[in-house]
């Protein structure tokens, strides 16, 4: 099973025509069935698809944003709990990462992912047992 970082799902959404490739190549990885996510990702989605942007409009409205996030919930999806919390604050100053990219390994690691997919996080770095993959490179 592989982890699904936010940005893999925010181009899904994407309508921007410099970002085309990406948006099709995450079409294709949500088209699997191997994917796993956490509450920290689908929340992040959901914030940054509301967004409003510099023009005054966001990407997505309410209704649109929150009917993706229940057609996420098709994967598993990791809460984010007190026990991962500890171990990512125990990652974090480990690999001196953010604690949101700790709190995203630790979900990872909890659900038995051995790989990420993340254009954010260092693609082909290892975390522990945790490889992060960039899908778009």
């Amino acid at each position: 099973m592989r982890f699904v970082d936010t940005n893999v799902l925010l181009y899904l959404i994407s309508t921007d025509p410099a970002e085309a490739a990406k948006q099709r190549a995450a079409s294709r990885i949500l088209d699997s069935g191997d994917l796993a996510l956490s509450v920290q990702v689908l929340q992040e989605f959901y914030v940054q698809a509301t967004r409003v942007r510099p023009a005054g409009r966001g990407v997505l409205s309410h209704a649109q944003a929150a009917q993706l996030v229940e057609s996420f919930l098709r994967f598993p999806v990791q809460p984010v709990t007190v026990d991962i919390l500890r171990a990512a604050m125990a990652t974090k100053e480990r690999y001196v990462l953010s604690l949101w990219d700790a709190l995203i390994l630790e979900a990872a690691r909890a659900l038995g992912c051995r790989v990420v997919l993340s254009e954010d996080m260092g693609g082909g770095a290892s975390y522990g047992s945790v490889k992060v993959v960039n899908p778009f490179a």
